[in-house]
């Protein structure tokens, strides 16, 4: 899915790479770390810029945060979008984050 997504990107004249944003996060023994999180796809074009996860489905909270998490630590207000395979019908969450099905993402050239 990852890859129909990056072609598509291309294809619509996009610069895309991928993000890398840390956090310092508690380990174990209780001391914090700096944990790598990975966004999917960094797409830009002239002066847009958008983030995108890709997530096959997100059955449960704990998938969920695992797929949102990278969003909240970019520290700023660049549109942010989740394509996934699960849904039919694109939503906006509490956060501000798009959440659309592939075959929307795919057929509507105006979400990115």
């Amino acid at each position: 899915m990852e890859n129909i997504i990056y072609n598509e990107l291309i294809i619509r004249g996009f610069s895309v790479d991928v993000g890398v944003v840390y956090s310092n996060e508690k380990n174990a023994s209780g001391s914090y770390s700096k944990v790598a999180r990975e966004i999917d796809f960094i797409a830009s074009k002239g002066g847009r810029k958008v983030y995108i996860q890709s997530a096959f489905a997100l059955p449960d909270e704990e998938k969920t945060m695992q797929e949102l998490r990278p969003f909240s630590l970019t520290g700023d207000s660049f549109p942010k979008i989740i394509v996934r395979k699960d849904i039919r019908k694109r939503w906006y969450d509490d956060n501000g984050v798009l959440n659309v099905g592939l075959m929307e993402f795919l057929l509507d050239e105006a979400i990115v």
